[in-house]
């Protein structure tokens, strides 16, 4: 006898969906898995009711109630909607909430029409200060990076996420301009970067490679043009490449 996991690893292969870069992808693809079997089961068990009653001979007015054709798949309904919303939450919960570890990687992703920016702290592990009337891509500010902040003196802002495999990452998310949603599909990760406010996610890649990043949300005329790329290299590839942006940086 198939077990619920093999059962759903023979009908619902990853054909359906992005390969899985992230530690956290496991249960959220579970959690797909699930709803989307949950979902499909009541739409069919929903439709043979239907038939059912429509087909059924009716009874005469003094014949007993049939509360019990009605109310048992209600009630089994609510129950897989609670769990399926209990499951989710607890996932989302953790991912969102519970904080990143003291050794994860911060970088700030910075949202603007059309463009993503990624900010690396400098060797000091301070983000020097951003004014939005510094604001400037024409001229090499993109994020209004303050000059006179000496924490900024040696910070990164690249054009593309650089991660590292296997370390966890702590995201903070602002936009400059309108809501925009930063979505990694392979990362099983989404979050919108609002103005006047900082969100933050968290995440650990598990498997090196390029992965596109879009934008969710509906942004503006130049929507489909916000992408951009995570790139997760291994350690070593990643200290080189930090440290020549950083020599770049200094310069």
């Amino acid at each position: 006898m198939l077990r619920g996991g093999a059962f759903f690893a023979i009908g619902l292969r990853d054909w359906w969906m992005p390969p899985n870069a992230a530690a956290h992808g496991v249960a959220v693809d579970r959690l797909m898995r699930w709803d989307v079997a949950a979902m499909a089961a009541c739409f069919l068990l929903a439709n043979i009711l239907l038939v059912w009653l429509f087909l059924r001979q009716r009874r005469p007015p003094s014949a007993p109630s049939t509360w019990r054709v009605e109310l048992i798949p209600l009630g089994v309904l609510v129950a897989v909607y609670i769990a399926m919303a209990v499951t989710a939450e607890h996932l989302w919960a953790r991912e969102r909430f519970e904080g990143a570890a003291p050794t994860a990687l911060h970088v700030e992703v910075v949202g603007q029409q059309f463009q993503w920016y990624f900010h690396y702290p400098g060797a000091d592990a301070a983000y020097g200060q951003s004014r939005p009337q510094l604001v400037n891509a024409a001229l090499g500010n993109p994020i209004g990076l303050d000059p006179a902040d000496r924490h900024g003196k040696d910070d990164i802002v690249a054009s593309e996420l650089v991660l590292p495999v296997n370390r966890e990452v702590d995201l903070q998310l602002r936009s400059l301009d309108v809501i925009h949603g930063f979505f990694v599909p392979e990362m099983r990760l989404k979050q919108n970067a609002v103005p006047g406010a900082t969100l933050h996610v968290h995440f650990t890649p598990i498997r090196e490679g390029t992965y596109p990043i879009l934008c969710s949300q509906v942004c503006g005329s130049g929507h489909a043009r916000m992408q951009a790329h995570t790139r997760v290299l291994s350690q070593s590839a990643y200290d080189a490449w930090l440290a020549s942006r950083t020599k770049k940086a200094m310069s």
